[in-house]
């Protein structure tokens, strides 16, 4: 029986996480002997449950690079929050000359998302998402942009569950309950004196 077809590009090394080449490109150095010819390869590993890390590896063959990137992605794991399955606020975040939009997204809209952006949040587990790609389109900046908005934004709605978390019991047991709540008693008024009035002394 034909099982269905899988991208050549993702791969599952273990149960935990997967890998998808982002690029591969050839770079070359000019030494004193001549120009040395080198691959540089970009690869993004993800758990699809949250854990997201991007590598880059250089090496005189492909798979030693594509090994290289791939440890050093593991070694740059980060944690991003997923909220129903979306993010929960909306993002601009600038990285050298590559800015990503990203927006949440209501249930069954899909990753509208393209290029090293939606291989990005399809790794982390994204499944509904909207996002714009403005200004370079390099994978490796477009896709490090898009980790370093996640990860802004993850930051930044960590701290707002820590203080919601924090102070909110501080401010229900100061406040009080509305049966409790008693009118206050006003003080009673006070009795003028009597004025003493002297008689005039008889002439």
């Amino acid at each position: 029986m034909a099982k269905g077809h899988k991208s050549n590009n993702v791969r599952k090394k273990d149960t935990e996480f997967f890998e998808e080449v982002l690029a591969i490109d050839r770079v070359t150095r000019v030494v004193s002997g001549g120009r040395r010819l080198r691959f540089r390869a970009t690869v993004i590993v993800g758990n699809r449950n949250g854990k997201i890390g991007i590598g880059v590896g250089k090496a005189n063959e492909v798979m030693v690079a594509v090994t290289k990137a791939v440890t050093q992605a593991k070694k740059n794991m980060q944690t991003i929050a997923i909220v129903k399955d979306t993010i929960p606020f909306p993002i601009e975040f600038k990285y050298k000359s590559a800015v990503v939009r990203m927006m949440p997204a209501a249930e069954g809209t899909g990753l509208i998302a393209g290029g090293a952006i939606r291989k990005v949040v399809e790794l982390a587990g994204f499944k509904n998402i909207m996002s714009k790609s403005l200004g370079s389109s390099n994978k490796i900046s477009s896709s490090r942009a898009a980790l370093f908005a996640l990860e802004a934004l993850t930051a930044k709605y960590m701290h707002v569950e820590k203080v919601e978390s924090v102070e909110r019991p501080k401010l229900e047991q100061e406040a009080p309950k509305a049966e409790e709540r008693r009118p206050a008693r006003r003080p009673a008024p006070r009795k003028a004196a009597a004025k003493k009035t002297e008689e005039a002394p008889k002439a």
